[in-house]
């Protein structure tokens, strides 16, 4: 999971990284059958030239200290922690490792620098939001084909086909991706009280949640979606229309769907568009949403919280934070939860190297940070201990021996510190102790759906930086801002007008060079990726 990096609000007017908390492919990490013509698929990848073995026999006669790289900050006890798993390291593998963190300060600046400057490091956090593609890309991280059968063999046999295809760049893995499901599309937390209270119908389509929305509005004589309501309305339109982000920050060109990935547009000039802004003008009169919701800076939740609002946008991860947190502090409100992958019942998984750990090229030990890896993804012993800290100062086990509990028995809340690391990296589904989403009960039952209607994130992989368009994008990103926000909110006097001025905009920034460059670039994607 990523911490609070970046949000789906912003992610048509800004560059910054992409939101949810919330991150490894739901492949099946079953599927191994292709784990030997993997390795066979490509013999002219190289192992690093610094490895100073053939790859065969695991040798640890000589004790090595790694260094590794997380995001963010250690937790409280943190070297604790670490203290106890350098004397399980030394005895099992003649190993001890440092482990640095970034911190959330300027982190981006700094994992930039670590990765360029050739500093000796031997494992490092990576992700599709890090610019793992860019970086492999580059050069920047160290291929891993040949070193993986024998150094991480666990790995390697359990590992998915889709996954290790999502860590590949020019026919060379670079990463080790978690391998824990995460689904996170967007859709809309209400208070289903109110609906069963007012007879309203069950949220199942655009329709009847205007009739939701309608019907709270007059009877409860509230603001439905009360403080920020962009996020529900843009995210809304995009899954309801079907529409595909593509490589990250792409403004307003996207996929027009998933079975469709050629087909690649600039929405804004879409009779879809067109239709959307004008019902989106009646919701807005209507009062669905506040005039001034796009200078608002209170969450809609909070307002639900007060009983003055009704409905709020969260991915699934965090409408299931929202609705426990929800029980806790407001358990006579009753929350339902509409995921909008229901519109065309697909749910498309974030890559499986959204979290992941890679070599960096620089590194003296990678074999042995390999073997690392594989006993802290296998053994439960190292997994409980990097995860979720000591036993019975961090938490404790509950009755059932499966899931942890904290606090711990016997700790007060109040002096409870918690201990949580970007562990995002070596995630692994079957080795987790935390029941979902914060124990949402209803979360279970959402996964399976999720997963029985997956297909894989061919999009994500299309790798852009932008910079033969940087300046287009950038005056797209503005026009976006200033015209299209305001449009999709209908808070405009006529819609024909504003959506003329629009797209007039959109050309004169350059709108159709950003396209081309992203047509171009999923192109190539899409032919390496086979697809068609």
């Amino acid at each position: 999971m990523k911490r609070k990096i970046k949000t789906m609000g912003t992610v048509l007017v800004s560059t910054a990284i992409m939101a949810s908390m919330l991150a490894a492919c739901g492949s099946d990490n079953n599927n191994n059958s292709n784990k030997s013509s993997n390795a066979s698929a490509n013999p002219g990848t190289e192992a690093s030239s610094n490895t100073g073995t053939d790859a065969k026999t695991p040798d640890t006669s000589k004790k090595v200290q790694l260094t590794w790289y997380l995001l963010g900050d250690p937790a409280p006890d943190q070297e604790k922690v670490v203290a106890e798993w350098n004397k399980m390291l030394e005895k099992d593998l003649n190993t001890t490792v440092k482990l640095n963190f970034t911190t959330w300060t300027d982190w981006q600046t700094k994992y930039n620098l670590l990765l360029a400057s050739g500093e000796k490091v031997d494992m490092i956090f990576a992700s599709s939001w890090a610019d793992f593609y860019k970086f492999a890309n580059q050069g920047a991280f160290m291929p891993l084909n040949d070193l993986l059968p024998t150094y991480a063999p666990t790995t390697w046999s359990s590992v998915s086909e889709q996954d290790w295809k999502e860590a590949t760049v020019n026919d060379k893995i670079y990463a080790v991706p978690a391998t824990y499901p995460e689904y996170t599309p967007d859709g809309l937390v209400y208070r289903d009280d109110w609906r069963q209270e007012l007879g309203l119908p069950e949220i199942k389509d655009v329709d009847s949640i205007e009739a939701y929305l309608e019907g709270v509005k007059k009877a409860k004589g509230i603001t439905p979606i009360n403080g920020k309501a962009y996020n529900e309305v843009f995210t809304m339109f995009k899954a309801f229309e079907g529409y595909q982000q593509i490589g990250g920050d792409s403004g307003v060109i996207v996929a027009k769907s998933y079975d469709t990935p050629r087909d690649i547009v600039a929405y804004p000039f879409t009779p879809e568009f067109e239709e959307w802004v004008k019902k989106m003008k009646t919701w807005s009169e209507k009062g669905f949403w506040k005039s001034d919701t796009l200078s608002d800076q209170k969450e809609a939740g909070d307002a639900i919280k007060t009983g003055q609002g009704a409905v709020y946008w969260r991915n699934a991860p965090g409408a299931g934070g929202f609705i426990t947190g929800m029980e806790k502090s407001n358990p006579d409100i009753k929350l339902g939860y509409f995921p909008f992958s229901r519109f065309h019942n697909l749910t498309v998984p974030t890559l499986s190297v959204n979290n992941a750990m890679a070599i960096p090229k620089s590194a003296p030990n990678a074999e042995r940070s390999l073997m690392v890896l594989d006993k802290l993804r296998s053994d439960p012993k190292y997994y409980d201990l990097m995860s979720y800290g000591l036993e019975g100062t961090d938490y404790s086990m509950d009755a059932d021996g499966k899931h942890i509990v904290t606090p711990p028995a016997g700790v007060d809340a109040k002096d409870f510190k918690g201990y949580g690391i970007a562990s995002w990296g070596y995630r692994v589904e079957s080795m987790e102790r935390v029941k979902q989403a914060g124990g949402w009960e209803g979360f279970d039952a959402l996964l399976e759906e999720f997963k029985s209607q997956s297909k894989p994130n061919i999009f994500a992989q299309v790798i852009m930086d932008y910079a033969p368009v940087k300046s287009q994008q950038a005056a797209v990103n503005s026009v976006i801002q200033q015209y299209g926000m305001p449009l999709m909110m209908g808070l405009v006097p006529d819609v024909d007008k504003a959506l003329a001025t629009y797209r007039k905009q959109l050309e004169a920034a350059g709108v159709n060079d950003v396209l081309k460059y992203v047509q171009e670039q999923a192109n190539k994607s899409f032919d390496a990726q086979g697809i068609k």
